[in-house]
């Protein structure tokens, strides 16, 4: 039997297909978001595979994460940073070569009087997040690369706000010409030929999920995150499985106690309507989601300490897990916790 109770498998070839996928679909350069260590996956592995496909630039959440990806990939690659300029990353992002997306006039201002350079410029177009509102745009500036938004509800094609942003966005963006413009998200990859302006900055879709939190024929999976069965037991009716007797046993059941619980990343929300693929099959997760492992009721299943249990990958499809999960995709992948090791294929 294996050392490894748990197991993330990273198809590399897959997050190429999707790669390219995504760069035919739209017909423009693919900007890949690797904040978040990949999505979970690992950042370096990522992107190193990304550029080997052509990428060459980036988009991280906090400058300590490109400071990481800068260190591994070399001076070649333009590596944004989402949080832009304020307090003391400013000397992280000039240290590292970074570009800051600047969001708010206060970093502007900390970005022009700590020297200035390349960066990027968020407006935001209705998400009231991180980003300057339409109306207060400012004038372009020096070292202005890049001017982009973020989509709000890309994932749900028909709702009218995607259209609202795509022209709002189109309007305000004249005002800085020679700029490249970047819009569409994932789901915006999707949502047709206007959207893509001069690059799009897709994540989820590269790793394995679908434009609208559910499975997509143009995606392939990229990680499959397996368990090891631990142990098997009958047990008989009138008996519970797991924390506060989270399953009561009604007729005789088989069960299995698998090698990955919620400090593997595996949610405590997956049960109860959770399943795991076995032996060819879908079976449920019973009981509650432990810290270290999880019970499958593999009742009629010749199943054994030592088989491998698939808890989403090529045969349960992320989306279809963390809808069980009563979550997304993105949480799926970024739950899981460093102690699982990752094997990377392709």
């Amino acid at each position: 039997m294996s050392s490894l109770p748990a197991t993330l498998t990273v198809d590399l070839g897959a997050l190429a297909r999707n790669y390219h996928t995504l760069e035919a679909l739209t017909g423009r350069p693919v900007n890949p978001v690797v904040k978040a260590d990949g999505y979970g996956l690992g950042a370096i592995a990522v992107a190193k595979r990304l550029m080997a496909e052509g990428a060459r630039t980036f988009f991280v959440a906090r400058a300590a994460e490109g400071v990481i990806l800068r260190d591994a990939l070399g001076a070649e690659p333009t590596i944004y940073v989402l949080d832009g300029a304020h307090g003391e990353n400013v000397g992280l992002i000039r240290a590292a070569n970074l570009r800051p997306v600047l969001n708010q006039p206060v970093q502007v201002e900390n970005w022009l009087s700590s020297g200035g350079g390349a960066c990027g410029l968020q407006i935001d177009t209705a998400m009231n997040r991180l980003g300057y509102r339409v109306e207060n745009a400012p004038e372009p500036f020096e070292g202005l690369e890049l001017v982009m938004t973020h989509l709000a509800c890309a994932d749900e094609p028909s709702n009218p706000l995607n259209r609202q942003q795509r022209d709002a966005f189109d309007a305000v963006s004249q005002k800085y010409p020679g700029v490249t413009r970047s819009f569409a998200n994932s789901g915006g990859c999707f949502l047709g030929e206007d959207f893509g302006f001069d690059v799009v900055r897709p994540g989820i879709c590269l790793y394995g999920g679908g434009p609208e939190g559910k499975p997509h024929d143009k995606i392939a999976p990229v990680a499959t995150l397996t368990a090891q069965v631990m142990q098997v037991r009958d047990v008989p009716v009138g008996e519970t499985v797991g924390y506060s007797q989270g399953f009561k046993v009604e007729t005789p059941v088989t069960v299995a106690t698998c090698g990955a619980g919620y400090a593997d990343g595996v949610l405590r929300s997956y049960s109860p309507k959770g399943q795991v693929w076995i032996n060819g099959g879908l079976r449920p997760i019973i009981g509650r989601v432990s810290m270290d492992v999880l019970a499958v009721d593999v009742t009629g299943l010749d199943v054994k300490a030592g088989d491998s249990v698939e808890i989403f990958g090529t045969n349960r499809n992320i989306d279809e897990a963390a809808t069980a999960a009563g979550t997304i995709s993105y949480e799926l992948l970024t739950s899981i916790t460093p102690r699982v090791p990752r094997l990377y294929v392709g």
